[in-house]
């Protein structure tokens, strides 16, 4: 993975904090997103730079915003010849239970801008330089049975966007399998708090009993499978809706919340 460049949007904390420590690792250079954690960033980014000897720096965009997107693009492509891996980790989710008719056109169209059109954003312009290189890798992030077009309670906006982004997913990986180009989507369990920078030996005395294989999931758990598929050898792995729940019905546990 040597000499290969990641931009990873919302890299700067939880589990895009632990995506760009597990890639740094094998010896990829990044771009680090953050909309606002600036010193989280740029701490990072100084962190993996001091171990790994890789080149990484921060940008600052929101990337629900499609000029936000430009910029962060240009930026990454001045520093770098081509960005080969795209891990579309942001997404921003409201906490808050709100019924489909309560939100506001702003509310749904931020949360439908950052969870499925910036998938389209980043991809479209990130591309032509991967179909140069005829290698590239597109990452995005889903929820539990999000291939299923399932309805989630009170989270409506998000539930649609991200079943769009998953068929965009999808989309892609067809259009741009002869580009040597590869695009999955990871679909992380019930990884909560400080869960989401946790190691996995962090568990060691955690239990979870909800959970079929009895400990909480963490932010090493998900780098692990997008370090996988961001791999030189990975590229017969495309299209794919992969969950990383520990066995947990996540949708389920979140309808009887």
């Amino acid at each position: 993975m040597r000499n290969r460049a990641a931009l990873i949007t919302g890299g700067a904390t939880g589990i895009g904090k632990r995506t760009a420590a597990a890639l740094a690792e094998s010896g990829v250079h990044l771009v680090i997103n953050y909309r606002s954690s600036q010193e989280e960033a740029v701490s990072l980014c100084k962190e993996l730079t001091d171990k790994h000897g890789t080149k990484n720096i921060p940008i600052q965009g929101d990337i629900s915003i499609a000029s936000d997107c430009e910029k962060i693009v240009q930026a990454a492509l001045r520093a770098f010849p081509a960005i080969d891996i795209l891990v579309h980790n942001a997404g921003p989710y409201v906490h808050e239970r709100i019924g489909m008719a309560d939100y506001s056109f702003d509310q749904w169209n931020y949360l439908i801008n950052g969870n499925l059109n910036a998938v389209f954003y980043l991809s479209k312009m990130l591309l032509p330089k991967m179909r140069e290189k005829k290698w590239g890798r597109i990452i995005t992030i889903g929820f539990d049975r999000v291939e299923a077009a399932s309805g989630w309670i009170y989270r409506s906006a998000f539930a649609a966007a991200k079943t769009g982004a998953a068929s965009l997913t999808k989309s892609i990986a067809l259009e741009e399998a002869g580009n040597g180009i590869t695009a999955n989507m990871v679909c992380p369990g019930d990884i909560i708090g400080e869960w989401k920078e946790k190691d996995i030996e962090d568990t060691a005395e955690a239990k979870d009993s909800f959970s079929p294989v009895g400990r909480p999931g963490t932010g090493e758990d998900i780098a692990r499978v997008i370090s996988f598929l961001a791999d030189e050898k990975s590229s017969f792995i495309t299209g794919g809706i992969i969950p990383v729940t520990g066995g947990k019905d996540v949708l389920g546990k979140m309808h009887q919340e």
